[in-house]
């Protein structure tokens, strides 16, 4: 059964991976005009929209004071606060560095802070092979952006702001699954969108100015807001009720590969052999972390 619960769990972030790769796919058709900055910030505040419209047609009364009340309100705050962060911090790595080796560096770097922060909180460390199969995933990922993108002189700014993006992400992981236990995921969720869109618009409108927006940058928003946010986030959020949290961070690599995927049957675009073989051994890392994951549950 325990089995059974995980294999679901792995199943809806895997999915979530993969709403999280048609983001690229997306500005492809409709290129976004609007500063990044506002894109995280503007995702996120669409995707609290979208999670108070369910919650008034699903369960109106989980919006209640008196329900409301009974929340773990410092975790939401911590994780809300750590999402508005990875927006900022990703969206200024990639600035600082490119898309290709910002996504990797900070998606890269999350299983192996997630890791350390387990070890931190609880005092108990993965096992050996949880950190082979990471470190599997994370080397076909570097191999794969190394191949794609071999131009880029990297500083030392730019790859801190890609780590700090990775450790926001695997400390919104780790709150998120204690929030999840004490409350229904849709709820959690939006109320931690919620927080995140509180501090990222400030600091959008800091760091970029005032917002601009054109028709097709409201389609793209609405997208990436509802899909990519929204219901990716819940389904990793519900995902991570039967998943370790090290282990859902670590199956996020899951969304480079769907965007080459999208990329290749949608947008038509031909990577190269060494990409496609990065890629391939992204998927054998998962595939070890998958069946340890399995395992484990089952033990």
């Amino acid at each position: 059964m325990r089995a059974n619960s995980a294999f679901g769990g792995i199943a809806l972030i895997i999915l979530a991976a993969v709403l999280w790769g048609t983001t690229g796919t997306a500005q492809t058709f409709a290129p976004l005009t609007l500063s990044s900055y506002w894109v995280g910030a503007a995702r996120l505040l669409i995707a609290s929209l979208f999670f108070v419209c369910v919650l008034l047609v699903r369960e109106p009364r989980s919006l209640s004071p008196a329900r409301l009340a009974t929340l773990p309100w410092r975790l939401l705050l911590i994780a809300g606060l750590c999402m508005a962060s990875y927006n900022l911090l990703f969206f200024a790595a990639i600035r600082a560095t490119s898309v290709a080796i910002g996504t990797a560096l900070a998606l890269g770097s999350g299983p192996l802070w997630a890791g350390l922060l387990h070890i931190c909180m609880t005092r108990q460390r993965p096992a050996l092979n949880w950190w082979i199969a990471v470190g599997i995933a994370i080397t076909g990922l570097s191999f794969a952006t190394v191949a794609a993108d071999k131009s880029v002189a990297l500083q030392a700014s730019g790859i801190l702001l890609c780590l700090l993006s990775g450790a926001s992400y695997a400390l919104y992981a780790m709150t998120t699954k204690r929030i999840v236990s004490q409350a229904p995921a849709a709820l959690s969720t939006g109320l931690v969108f919620t927080v995140a869109a509180v501090f990222a618009a400030p600091g959008a409108l800091v760091l970029a100015g005032a917002p601009i927006l054109t028709f097709a940058d409201s389609a793209v928003l609405l997208w990436l807001g509802i899909v990519a946010t929204g219901i990716a986030y819940l389904l990793f959020s519900t995902g991570l009720k039967t998943v370790n949290s090290g282990t859902g961070v670590a199956l996020a690599l899951v969304e480079p590969v769907a965007a080459v995927c999208l990329a290749i049957f949608i947008v038509g675009e031909r990577p190269g052999l060494s990409s496609i073989t990065g890629m391939g051994i992204v998927l054998l890392g998962l595939g070890l972390l998958i069946r340890l994951e399995v395992r484990s549950a089952a033990r």
